[in-house]
């Protein structure tokens, strides 16, 4: 962490929505919460949860406080372009003046293209990258049931462009929702596999926010969604790591210990809180490609690159691997080695939930590879992010590391390191 005497030298930066709210019950604040924004809702949710008692009372909720809703519940994993427009196209029948998500990350995202696409048109391609959205989108509240992507507090929509090969993103501020309301009760029916993937992204968000590129701003310039770790994301991504290594093994072991799935809902919003400002890096980026070549949940496949993206970045984020041992609990006695002991913590960590340990289990021929490759330095928000220089040669290390499961043949060259320290 930084020092309070590198204050001179350091910056902070959060952009967040203008309330959020955290708790066992704070899901009866809903109705209210979007009755301050409009009297005319469209409520997005996942198919299964529409029948469920927890979003009976939202709508009753909503109808005793005198708000119109109009329910979408056809939330597809992924969020292909197409299901997306259309579902932009079904929205204008209903003139909505409130956009709701509820549900998981696929209807959060939803509910944030869906007010974009209502607000300033179609189609979305006009808008993938960061900093395109011309104006305001309408007002949102975001209603997490599962712990992991933090959508409800960040600036980022992500969906499928098959005509890209690859999972594309739309930054802006202003998708930013209005309100977040986080009842840690609302995850309770979630999958031990629904769990485990979300939990995973959670900590990939956590942990990429905290190893971000360290930058000073241009404050007179349109700053960049994801300006890096600064003082601000580094606190909230420290204690959402310290949060997720105790309580993810437990929230997937047993899903009905509440403890740990109270914990990984505050962790996943302070996860969240963090990357939504300091950004994401290499594990997104590689994601994409293979995400959309895979068809596999989002958590899964940046869990799985996690620790070969570590390994990688070593050299040039030895300090920040020790601080996020001492987050984890296996600090040692000298940096190096508590930063090796934090790599194989979150190892073991993603193998003790489940997720698939490379890139061949995820069904990634070794043919693709270099195409993944190819793709992942196109997402340059992201590679651009991390302290390791983003060259084809770097990413191929990694890529290749994965498809064989040995990350630890990431031991960078001298001359590597030596290049990596230089741009660190």
């Amino acid at each position: 962490m930084t020092d309070i005497a590198d204050l001179t030298r350091s910056f902070g930066l959060l952009r967040l929505p203008d309330s959020i709210a955290f708790g066992d019950g704070s899901r009866a604040g809903i109705p209210a919460a979007v009755a301050r924004l409009g009297r005319r809702a469209l409520v997005i949710c996942d198919p299964f949860l529409a029948s469920t008692g927890y979003f009976s009372e939202l709508l009753e909720g909503l109808d005793a406080l005198g708000v119109a809703a109009t329910v979408d519940s056809h939330v597809v994993p992924e969020l292909p372009v197409a299901e997306v427009e259309a579902a932009i196209g079904r929205a204008r029948a209903a003139a909505p003046d409130v956009v709701v998500g509820f549900g998981g990350g696929s209807a959060l995202d939803l509910a944030k293209l869906v007010a974009l696409g209502l607000a300033h048109g179609t189609p979305l391609n006009r808008f993938y990258g960061e900093n395109l959205v011309p104006g305001p989108v309408l007002p949102l509240v975001a209603v997490p049931t599962t712990s992991g992507t933090g959508s409800e507090v960040t600036p980022v929509a992500v969906l499928a462009d098959p005509e890209r090969e690859l999972k594309v993103g739309i930054s802006s501020p202003y998708l930013i929702p209005r309100a977040a309301v986080v009842d840690p009760r609302l995850t309770l029916g979630a999958p031990p596999s629904v769990t485990a993937s979300s939990g995973a992204d959670a900590l990939v968000h956590a942990i990429e926010a905290y190893t971000a590129q360290r930058r000073q701003p241009e404050w007179a310039s349109q700053l960049p969604v994801f300006v890096g770790s600064n003082l601000l994301s580094s606190s909230l991504a420290l204690e959402a790591i310290r949060l997720i290594g105790r309580s993810l093994r437990r929230a997937v072991r047993d899903g009905s210990d509440f403890q740990a799935r109270a914990e990984m809902s505050y962790a996943s919003l302070l996860a969240g809180m963090a990357f939504g400002t300091a950004g994401t890096h290499l594990s997104h980026a590689i994601q994409y490609p293979v995400g959309a070549l895979t068809h596999t949940p989002h958590g899964l496949g940046t869990g799985m690159m996690l620790p070969y993206v570590l390994r990688a970045i070593l050299p040039t984020d030895t300090e920040r691997l020790a601080e996020i041992a001492g987050a984890l609990g296996v600090a040692r006695a000298s940096a190096e080695e508590s930063a090796d002991a934090a790599i194989s913590e979150i190892t073991e960590i993603m193998s003790d939930i489940g997720l698939p340990r490379d890139l061949a289990s995820m069904g990634v021929d070794e043919a693709d590879l270099d195409r993944v490759v190819e793709l992942s330095l196109t997402v340059r928000r992201l590679v651009a992010n991390s302290t390791l220089e983003p060259t084809a040669e770097n990413l191929q290390r990694i890529v290749h590391a994965a498809y064989t499961g040995m990350h630890r043949e990431l031991t960078p060259s001298a001359a590597i390191a030596n290049e990596s320290e230089t741009r660190a």
